[in-house]
């Protein structure tokens, strides 16, 4: 049961979008709490987009990280070291094409469940956040990753709150890679891993950390071993997970709507068909805010806090019946050309460049596609 169900008090959720001119630049951040915008007491989790390759040797990450967690550890009370068990820090790398460095911060407080937004009845934004425990190298990829992302899931909705499965929108899952050491430990310890290269390891971890993500909000029934990239027919319209040097478990982040919330955000979810499916984004918003790109564009410049996507190179090698060349590219990963790709989409859609677009979807949205989720202000 979370904290507001205990003390019948309602969640809040504020979202800040901070640009930032390199991945230990927190000065935004520390401009909203000058302006007393931001009480950074209350931060429970950051969804960070830097400059790195976003592959293996993408050291930004965890250059973010560390960052945040020395800005927040005197705010908090605790050590750097301890921020991690008390925010879910998400730093994805790659910001190929117009994609901007940015963050994007989440605060939850608890507000009288009298307040005005909180009786308003309509749904707005809860979120909730887990961890699963470490993972041994020969875990990664496989299904013990997958049960246990599944169970951290599940925690993260009663943490924000969430009964139905229908009401999440996006999970975002940060989750570890094999890096060269890790491979050789296990081996010395008679253990085989699901891949020794340690590129191919972040789409192993990512794909069953994606499964998880759909056993918990029931997507598809039961899976196996055999399903982890394997099966593309199998996978979930909510999932985005990415991997990382700077971590050895999951972090879990679910973000969705409560009917009892008092946040003054909404958030909705479309699934892109493929890297050039703007129609579908296009559809959410009209449906979900009723909001139009083409007549709409300074509502949507003024309410839109982000878009959550993610990007894939399409595995056939064809975009709408086109060969691409994503797959082929020696000098640059296919993650980096289809982040850069979708973008520039989604970018031409709601008119900027600070999105959150992940790359390397398996078992996220259909093979070359992905999730999208857009979070938005309503109007006062």
């Amino acid at each position: 049961m979370n904290a507001a169900a205990r003390t019948g008090q309602a969640q809040k959720v504020d979202v800040f979008r901070v640009a930032c001119s390199g991945p230990a630049d927190l000065s935004g951040v520390q401009a909203l709490i000058d302006a007393g915008r931001l009480d950074p007491a209350q931060i429970v989790a950051v969804m960070g987009k830097t400059e790195g390759n976003g592959c293996v040797n993408d050291f930004t990450r965890d250059f973010a990280a560390t960052a945040w967690c020395h800005f927040l550890a005197p705010h908090l009370g605790c050590t750097a070291a301890q921020v991690h068990d008390r925010v879910a820090l998400v730093m994805s790398g790659g910001t190929e094409g117009v994609l901007s460095p940015h963050f994007t911060v989440f605060t939850r407080g608890l507000v009288d469940v009298g307040d005005a937004a909180h009786g308003s009845g309509e749904k707005r934004l809860v979120i909730g956040t887990a961890q699963t425990r470490g993972f041994a190298p020969e875990e990664i990829g496989r299904m013990a990753q997958v049960d246990s992302t599944a169970e951290a899931v599940k925690a993260a909705m009663r943490d924000a709150g969430i009964g139905d499965a229908a009401d999440v929108h996006f999970v975002q899952v940060k989750c570890p890679l094999l890096t060269s050491a890790k491979v050789l430990a296990a081996q010395q310890r008679g253990a085989a891993t699901v891949t020794r290269d340690t590129y191919e390891s972040m789409g192993w971890s990512r794909g069953a950390s994606a499964l998880g993500v759909g056993l918990a909000l029931g997507e598809f029934a039961e899976i196996d071993e055999a399903t982890i990239l394997h099966d593309s027919a199998v996978y979930s319209a909510c999932a985005s997970a990415s991997a990382g040097i700077e971590l050895e478990g999951n972090v879990v982040i679910v973000l969705g709507e409560a009917a009892g919330s008092a946040s003054r955000f909404r958030i909705a979810h479309t699934v892109m068909q493929d890297v050039v499916d703007a129609a579908s984004v296009r559809r959410m918003l009209r449906d979900a805010f009723g909001l139009d790109p083409d007549r709409d564009a300074d509502a949507i410049a003024t309410r839109l806090v982000n878009l959550l996507a993610k990007a894939e190179a399409a595995p056939s090698g064809l975009v709408r019946g086109a060969r691409h060349t994503m797959l082929n590219d020696s000098d640059i990963n296919a993650t980096r050309h289809a982040r850069a790709a979708v973008g520039g989409v989604l970018a031409s859609v709601v008119g900027h460049t600070a999105l959150y677009v992940s790359g390397g979807a398996e078992h996220q949205g259909p093979p070359g596609g992905g999730p999208v989720a857009a979070i938005f202000a309503v109007p006062s």
